[in-house]
């Protein structure tokens, strides 16, 4: 069962973010302030759902929420500050866009820091119980995979219209190939005999 809301009363935000675990391109957030009562059958952790429901729902989510906001990270800043600190300062810079400001923030994960003095609550995998989260999930999710379409024309050989920057074997082998783009994480740089290691974390589809 997914709850909505952490309190009976005042207006409540869900964020998370996508991209964190991707070797190119930038993490990006969302935030939405999500109505109360407001559900939808399809909705679920955007891993979970197909590409057809994801963006179907995405201009659903954005017509029915109260507010959204979506920010980007780039990789030379996750590179500057760490992909922990990049995706928080998302998720802080989505945030600041929703209007009316929020009474309690859900944040999927297990860390965060304080923003605007408002209370907050980590929720691990939140995105799979918090219709706010889940529908943030599928924001930032929409969104990112949007922009690595974009940036794969600038250079096709990565494959980023398919792998969407995550460490996938074809991803791999281009590196090896190609080296690293300017939208490559030089904080994740690998060495040419780790290029042949999974990653676990591959959310490309």
């Amino acid at each position: 069962m997914r709850l909505l809301h952490p309190t009976e009363s005042g207006l409540v935000a869900g964020t998370d973010e996508a991209g964190r675990g991707s070797l190119a391109g930038p993490v990006t957030a969302a935030a939405v302030l999500w109505p109360k009562g407001l559900t939808h059958p399809w909705l679920n952790d955007s891993k979970k759902m197909t590409h057809a429901q994801r963006q179907a729902l995405a201009p659903w989510i954005k017509e029915h929420a109260i507010s959204w906001g979506i920010s980007f990270v780039s990789a030379r800043e996750i590179d500057r500050i760490n992909i922990l600190q990049a995706s928080i300062k998302a998720m802080h810079l989505s945030l600041d866009q929703l209007s009316p400001t929020p009474d309690f923030v859900l944040v999927d994960g297990n860390r965060f820091k304080p923003w605007k003095e408002v209370p907050y609550r980590c929720e691990i995998k939140g995105d799979g119980r918090f219709w706010a989260i889940a529908a943030a999930s599928v924001l930032a999710k929409t969104e990112r995979d949007a922009y690595m379409e974009e940036i794969h024309h600038l250079h096709p050989e990565y494959g980023w219209n398919q792998n969407k920057g995550y460490g996938t074997k074809a991803h791999r082998d281009a590196m090896a190939i190609h080296g690293q783009s300017p939208h490559h994480r030089l904080s994740f740089k690998l060495k040419s005999e780790q290029l042949s290691i999974s990653f676990d974390n591959d959310e490309s589809n």
